[in-house]
């Protein structure tokens, strides 16, 4: 069964598509915790950090997040984030990057 990523993808759920390339696309968050919010997904599933494999599609993800830096002039800072697990906040079991700007970010973040 595809997840809701995947699913996307395929163009079966809509979304704003911002990025893709043949390893990973970008789409506009629905729930955004920053002006500026988009995922960053690896076309290939795996679950999450924790399955990683050595090779794949997910490799691309940091540099997918610095081209959409560059595409939308994101000069003042941008944050990353990858969630790990339940207690991380991860909630589709599909590896993605939270790419986030447009407001000051605190630290530690939680």
């Amino acid at each position: 069964m595809s997840t809701l990523f995947t699913r996307i993808a395929k163009g079966e759920i809509p979304a704003e598509i911002v990025y893709e390339d043949s390893h990973v696309f970008a789409f506009r968050d629905v729930a955004p915790q920053a002006p500026f919010h988009v995922l960053i997904v690896p076309r290939e599933e795996t679950a999450g950090l924790a399955s990683l494999p050595d090779e794949g599609d997910h490799l691309y993800i940091l540099n997918a997040a610095r081209r959409i830096a560059e595409k939308f002039s994101l000069d003042s800072g941008y944050r990353l984030v990858i969630n790990q697990g339940k207690d991380a906040g991860q909630t589709v079991q599909h590896l993605h990057a939270h790419l986030m700007a447009g407001r000051p970010f605190a630290w530690p973040p939680g």
